[in-house]
């Protein structure tokens, strides 16, 4: 199980279990039931 951390829009993240990538650099997380879909968050250096 890896978890990912994804931005909808440009204020509102969500960090979940990593479903799949999508074209155009989306990917899809999963919390619960639910699935969501956006832009992932860059790693801190």
């Amino acid at each position: 199980m890896m978890l990912r951390t994804i931005t909808l829009g440009t204020c509102v993240s969500v960090q979940g279990t990593y479903v799949r990538s999508l074209p155009g650099g989306l990917i899809m997380v999963r919390v619960g039931e639910t699935a969501f879909v956006g832009r992932p968050v860059a790693a801190a250096a």
